[in-house]
């Protein structure tokens, strides 16, 4: 197995995803098939494989920093991690892009979102929590995320 290749593979299908949400407002219902359905779903399938089929050996584990250091001193561990990583920060950058629209959110407004989405996950969406609530001007209970 060419983990090289399929991490090229999985990096080209999220820059992809990412592109289409940056013209999502041209193309909203494709870009939530697309960015938000289709592309995670390949990425998750890549992640699955790897994990099931090519599991991590050795003395790699999730109950302390260094199991999760040592799993990941594994290249498909490694590899599998960061399709999780991909699939899921696409995931958010779509849900960000439709909830703008649902809320009529300027797209202005929600770009600076999504590259710090892309680069830095977690920042990204709380970016878009703030701006949510700087311009619906309350919060939004747990049920809307």
């Amino acid at each position: 197995m060419d983990l090289e290749l399929i991490f090229s593979l999985a990096g080209v299908l999220a820059m992809a995803g990412w592109a289409i949400l940056l013209v999502s407002p041209l193309i909203p219902v494709w870009s939530d098939r697309i960015a938000g359905l289709i592309i995670p779903a390949l990425l998750s399938v890549g992640y699955v494989v790897l994990a099931v089929f090519f599991p991590a050996q050795g003395d790699g584990g999730f109950i302390s920093l260094a199991e999760v250091s040592g799993l990941f001193s594994q290249p498909s561990a490694l590899l599998a991690g960061w399709i999780h990583y991909l699939a899921f920060d696409l995931l958010i950058g779509a849900w960000i892009c439709k909830t703008a629209r649902q809320e009529n959110i300027r797209f202005w407004f929600v770009i600076p979102c999504l590259p710090l989405t892309f680069l830095f996950g977690p920042a990204g969406f709380l970016a878009f929590l703030l701006l949510r609530l700087i311009v619906r001007g309350k919060p939004r209970a747990a049920h809307s995320l």
